[in-house]
């Protein structure tokens, strides 16, 4: 990974960590609602995992020691999966194994050195062969799109960044979040406006939708 995107990033990684887990719950809150829409598949659990989704992120963090870009090119990639999958919703029985699995992902295409699948299953609460199936699933799921322009990683993490600093702000005075502002994330993980072919002729839509 390009030294001179990881090094600004290390200052921001804490704030880019809490907007993805914020994002991430509103995401899997609305969708709990969906279950009509939804499809099983192997990224559902039988029950909701006790570990919040933030605290699932920074044990991930922690451990992983995969680069700072690996957060930001997972996100990408989870936005690219509920755009392809409309029917393999994100919701409160499927975000972590989600995340764990586009992590693994990004850190196998992005890092030079990455750990192995039975690392990151152990670090993700699984199997050895249940994190094979998800990152096969997940890799089909994609279509095995994997390339993220520099274009496009930054257009999502200045999207991270404004989020983290709408939440700063929230939580400084002391207020829940207006009504319009809950409405604008209460929909599936849609960033698509921020890919580079959607900037031209998505301009004037909003840049993301996430619950």
């Amino acid at each position: 990974m390009n030294q001179d995107l990881e090094e600004p990033m290390a200052e921001i990684m804490p704030n880019i960590i809490t907007a993805m887990s914020y994002l991430l719950q509103r995401v899997s809150e609305t969708n709990d609602h969906m279950s009509h829409k939804q499809r099983i598949s192997g990224f559902y659990g039988l029950t909701k995992p006790s570990i919040s989704i933030r605290s699932y992120l920074e044990r991930i963090f922690k451990y992983a020691n995969c680069s700072h870009s690996c957060y930001i090119v997972a996100y990408i990639y989870l936005d690219r999966f509920v755009k392809k999958q409309p029917f393999l919703l994100i919701n409160s029985f499927s975000v972590h194994r989600f995340i764990i699995t586009s992590i693994l992902v990004s850190a196998k295409f992005m890092d030079d050195l990455c750990y192995n699948n039975g690392y990151y299953a152990q670090v993700g609460g699984i199997s050895k062969e249940e994190m094979n199936m998800l990152e096969l699933d997940f890799l089909f799921g994609i279509g095995f799109q994997l390339n993220v322009t520099v274009s496009t990683f930054n257009n999502y993490c200045s999207f991270l960044q404004r989020e983290m600093v709408m939440l700063t702000k929230m939580n400084s005075l002391f207020v829940e979040p207006s009504p319009s502002f809950r409405r604008s994330f209460e929909t599936k993980l849609v960033m698509n406006t921020l890919e580079e072919d959607s900037l031209t002729t998505h301009r004037n839509k909003k840049q993301l939708a996430a619950a």
